[in-house]
């Protein structure tokens, strides 16, 4: 009986002996587990204004593929629905979150600073995508990435004055209407600025200057009535393909014409943004010249985080490459402050690769 109590007593020592082996053996993997999990990827809280255009769909696909799991991000996204204070509520949630990083695409320049001074109180460098901030101390944002929306505008201007001296317009048979853009975004202001710029100086007609939010039916219902009460309308200056779309359709809808040949009673419309659905617009002659807008800017944020965490310095200011586009061959290269830039004439190739 003590003989087989011994062997008992036996197999249970070896048993916990076992076991306890096995666990000391499974807390070695769950530390070096820990220690693989102690560097998390980069994690980027991204507000982007919303989904208003196909340029904005464009942009927030470029951010969110470039700042993905796969090249170590992990991306936090939230869509403001064209509202600033939404946008507001999701830099504080970031902040709260304790993100690496904020991207803010903002909705307007202005109101800012308040939630700014919270990031950089959290220690917590926020990067401003497409339109910029007006705030009053530049340092509350570590840098800022998009166009140069007046040279946009001012190039488009450039290329109607000498689209038209070339045709033998004189400048009071240019009757423009400006469809703006959301009232107070870097894009619409820059624009804006452009073409009253050049209205006064060459002297053209600017008949109206209205709002359409850069949406497609906006544009439509905006153009449609101005076309019913200016009858000398012969160019849209419209702020983003979109609202071109919706200015074709107005203008076809009121029996007229979309073309270059203004002198005649065609429609003239100029577009921003050269999407694939605005260039291929273009190729059909319905808008006659689209000034690229480009949305690719995921690999300059990119840049920017990496350059920090490797304890490097930014620009504070990042201009994205563009070009504009005229199926026109009337005007071939303009030259804007003193650089010389190339009108690309739109090619089916050139419309292949368009990513967006």
């Amino acid at each position: 009986m003590k003989r087989k109590s011994k062997r008992i007593l036996s197999f249970i020592l070896a048993l916990c002996l076992i076991l306890l082996v096995g666990c000391g053996s499974g807390n070695e993997n769950n530390a070096d587990n820990s220690k693989v999990n102690k560097e998390p990827n980069v994690v980027v809280g991204f507000s982007q204004l919303g989904a208003e255009s196909d340029w904005r769909v464009a942009n927030t696909e470029s951010i969110k593929t470039v700042l993905s799991r796969e090249n170590g991000y992990e991306l936090l996204f939230d869509d403001g629905q064209q509202k600033q204070d939404k946008q507001i509520l999701a830099m504080r949630k970031f902040i709260q979150q304790e993100v690496d990083f904020i991207v803010l695409a903002p909705v307007t320049e202005t109101g800012w600073d308040t939630v700014l001074t919270e990031a950089r109180d959290a220690n917590i460098p926020v990067i401003v995508v497409d339109r910029k901030v007006d705030v009053e101390d530049e340092s509350l944002y570590l840098a800022w990435i998009g166009s140069d929306f007046r040279r946009e505008g001012d190039a488009a201007c450039q290329w109607l004055r000498e689209f038209t001296l070339a045709k033998g317009i004189e400048p009071e048979e240019v009757h423009v209407v400006d469809i703006q853009g959301t009232i107070g975004a870097s894009a619409q202001i820059g624009r804006t600025d452009a073409i009253e710029a050049a209205s006064r100086e060459y002297g053209w007609d600017l008949v109206a200057s209205e709002p359409a939010d850069y949406t497609e039916a906006k544009g439509k219902e905006v153009v449609s009535r101005l076309l019913s009460e200016h009858k000398e309308i012969n160019v849209l200056y419209c702020e983003n393909d979109n609202e071109a779309l919706g200015a074709v359709r107005a203008v076809e809808e009121a029996g007229l014409t979309v073309g270059t040949d203004i002198a005649n009673g065609e429609i003239m419309i100029i577009s921003f943004d050269a999407t694939h659905t605005g260039l291929s617009m273009v190729m059909e002659g319905k808008i006659a010249l689209d000034v690229e807008c480009n949305p690719l800017q995921g690999s300059e944020i990119d840049k920017i985080i990496k350059t920090v965490k490797e304890g490097g310095t930014v620009e504070k200011n990042t201009f994205v490459n563009e070009k504009i586009f005229s199926i026109d061959k009337t005007v071939t290269e303009i030259t804007l402050e003193d650089e010389k830039i190339n009108v690309n004439l739109v090619t089916n190739l050139l419309l292949e690769e368009r990513e967006y």
